[in-house]
C-alpha cells in the first residue's frame, strides 16, 4: 500500500491514541510532580545549616536517581512485553509508579527522622524511576503497532504530548499549591497534596488503559509463533548495534529539550530574579506549546519525512534556546521567547518515531526500551546536577547547553533522511 493509497485513523485507532495518551499524562505527572517542589524539598529533607546551592544539587540529584534506575526497570518490562504481551507491561508501570509517588505525600522531613528522611525519599524516587522505565518506551511502542507506519509520527506525537500534559498537570498544580499556601503553609503541609493527589491519579489511569487491547501486531506474532526465539536484548546488542546508537543519540537530544526548557526551568528562573508566580505561570504557557507542537511535528513529519522535520525543529531549538536565555541573561524575562522555546520540544514527537523504526518487531519494545533507558539514565540523570554545578562559574551554561544539542539534532536528521523509510 502506497503513503497516498493508506487509510486515515479509524475510530477505534483515534480512541486508543487518546485513551493511551491521557493515561500517559496520569502517570508522568506523577514522575514529574517531584521537580516543581525541588527548592520546598531541599528544604523539608535536608539539614537547615546547608548552603542553598548544595540543597538545590542535593534535591536535583535525588531527582536524578529516578533516571538511573530506569533502565533496570525498562529492561525487565520489556523483556516480558516482547514475549507476554505489549498490554501487560502497560498495566503494571502504572501500578509500580502509584505506590510510590502516594507513600511520597507521607514521608516524615528531616526535623521529623533526620537523615532517614533524604534516604526515604531517595529510595521512593528509585522506585518511580522502574515504573516510568517501562512507561515511555512501551507505550510509544503501543501506539506505533496500533496504526499503520504511515501515521506512526502522528502517534507517536500524541502520546508524547500525552506525557507533555503530565508535566502541564504537574506544573498546574504547582501553581494551584503555591498560589493556596504561604511559605509556611507549604512547608507544613501543603506540599504534600501534589504527591497524594498522584497517587490518585495513578489508580484512575489503571483504569483508563483496561479498556486498552493488545497491539495487532502483537497479537499476529503470537498467533504466527514468530516470536523472539532467545533473550529479546541479546538479539538487539548483537544484531541491531547502529539502531541502537542512533536511538541513544535520539534520547540525548530529548532529554535536553525536556529536562532543561519544561523541567528546570522554572527553577532557573527563580535563580535569575524571576518570582515563583511568573516562572510556573510561564512555564504553563511552554508546556501548552510543547503539547500543540507534538501534534503539528507530527503530521509534518509522516507527509515530508522525520529527517528533514528534525533538522527544522533542532534549528529551532538552538535560535528560541539562545533568544530566550540571552535575554534572561541580559535581565530581560520575555514569555513569548520561551513559549517558542516550548514549541522546539515539540522535538520529542519525532525522536520516539524514529527509534521505533529501527527494531524489528520481535524485539521493538527491548530495543527502544535499553537505548532509551540507558541514554536517559545518563543524560537526563547528570543534567540537572552538572547544570546545576556549571551555573556557578557559567551562567550561560543552559544556551550553550541547548546549542550544542541543537546541533546534535541536525546531524541526525541529515543522517535519518537518507535511510530507508520504514514499513512493518
Amino acid at each position: 500500500m502506497t503513503d497516498a493509497a493508506t487509510p486515515p485513523l479509524s475510530r477505534q485507532q483515534l480512541k486508543t491514541l487518546t485513551l493511551a495518551s491521557l493515561g500517559g499524562a496520569l502517570e508522568f505527572y506523577d514522575f514529574v510532580i517531584f521537580v516543581f517542589f525541588a527548592t520546598t524539598m531541599g528544604t523539608l529533607f535536608f539539614p537547615p545549616d546547608m548552603p542553598g546551592w548544595l540543597k538545590l544539587v542535593q534535591t536535583f540529584g535525588i531527582f536524578a536517581a529516578g533516571y538511573l534506575a530506569r533502565p533496570l526497570g525498562g529492561i525487565l518490562m520489556a523483556h516480558f512485553g516482547d514475549l507476554s504481551g505489549r498490554k501487560r507491561m502497560f498495566m503494571l508501570s502504572i501500578l509500580l509508579m502509584a505506590i510510590p509517588t502516594l507513600l511520597m505525600g507521607l514521608l516524615p522531613t528531616y526535623a521529623q527522622v533526620g537523615v532517614l528522611a533524604p534516604i526515604l525519599l531517595l529510595l521512593l524516587r528509585i522506585m518511580q524511576g522502574a515504573a516510568i522505565g517501562g512507561e515511555a518506551p512501551g507505550a510509544w511502542v503501543f501506539v506505533s503497532e496500533h496504526v499503520p507506519p504511515r501515521h506512526r509520527t502522528l502517534a507517536c506525537g500524541a502520546l508524547s504530548a500525552g506525557l507533555c500534559t503530565g508535566i502541564l498537570l504537574g506544573s498546574l498544580v504547582a501553581r494551584g499549591i503555591n498560589g493556596l499556601f504561604n511559605d509556611a503553609g507549604l512547608l507544613a503541609w501543603g506540599w504534600r497534596i501534589p504527591f497524594v493527589v498522584g497517587g490518585v491519579f495513578g489508580l484512575l489511569a489503571m483504569y483508563v488503559r483496561r479498556q486498552l487491547h493488545e497491539t495487532p501486531v502483537f497479537t499476529e506474532m503470537q498467533q504466527r509463533k514468530s516470536l523472539a526465539a532467545e533473550l529479546p536484548l541479546k538479539t538487539v546488542l548483537h544484531g541491531h548495534a547502529g539502531a541502537v546508537l542512533l536511538a541513544m543519540l535520539l534520547t540525548w537530544l530529548l532529554t535536553a529539550a525536556v529536562v532543561v526548557v519544561l523541567l528546570m526551568m522554572p527553577t532557573l528562573l527563580q535563580g535569575h530574579g524571576v518570582s515563583r508566580a511568573d516562572a510556573l505561570s510561564g512555564n504553563t504557557l511552554a508546556i501548552t506549546a510543547t503539547i500543540i507542537a507534538n501534534i503539528i511535528a507530527g503530521l509534518l513529519a509522516d507527509r515530508f519525512g522525520k529527517g528533514p522535520v528534525l533538522v527544522l525543529w533542532s534549528l529551532l531549538l538552538g535560535i528560541s534556546g539562545c533568544l530566550f536565555y540571552s535575554s534572561l541573561l541580559a535581565g530581560a524575562y520575555s514569555p513569548a521567547l520561551y513559549i517558542l522555546a516550548g514549541v522546539a520540544v515539540g522535538i520529542t514527537a519525532l525522536v520516539p518515531s524514529i527509534a521505533v523504526d529501527g527494531f524489528p518487531a520481535q524485539v521493538r519494545f527491548s530495543g527502544l526500551s535499553f537505548s532509551y533507558n540507558v541514554a536517559y539514565a545518563i543524560a537526563g540523570g547528570l543534567t540537572p546536577v552538572l547544570l546545576s554545578l556549571a551555573l556557578k562559574d557559567n551562567p550561560a551554561a543552559p544556551m550553550h547547553y541547548m546549542l550544542a544539542m541543537a546541533a546534535l539534532g541536525v546531524a541526525l536528521g541529515v543522517y535519518v533522511t537518507a535511510l530507508p523509510r520504514a514499513a512493518d
